[in-house]
């Protein structure tokens, strides 16, 4: 779907290298992936210095927006794989 969107392989390869990889995002989106990371295996662990961060580049609907995003796609990925859902080549 990326593709579509016209996000080019480049910045899809550096999804699974950010650290490496960081130039190519903005700051916005460096503390968008941070969060969805954080969210996703320990929504507990996202500190003070995470939500400066947030507030800092998205304001209150872009947040709450963000984090139901995040959300929803984590309940897709967990309902698949429960269900052993699998996508056809």
């Amino acid at each position: 779907m990326a593709r579509q969107f016209g996000v080019s392989e480049e910045l899809l390869d550096a999804l699974y290298h950010i650290d490496e990889q960081h130039q190519l995002f903005s700051d916005r989106e460096l503390v968008a992936l941070r969060y969805a990371e954080l969210m996703t295996t320990s929504a507990r662990d996202i500190s003070e210095n995470i939500w400066d961060e947030l507030r800092a580049n998205f304001d209150d609907g872009e947040i709450v927006e963000l984090s139901s995003v995040i959300g929803l796609f984590n309940f897709f990925n967990r309902y698949a794989d429960a269900l052993e859902l699998h996508q056809k080549s």
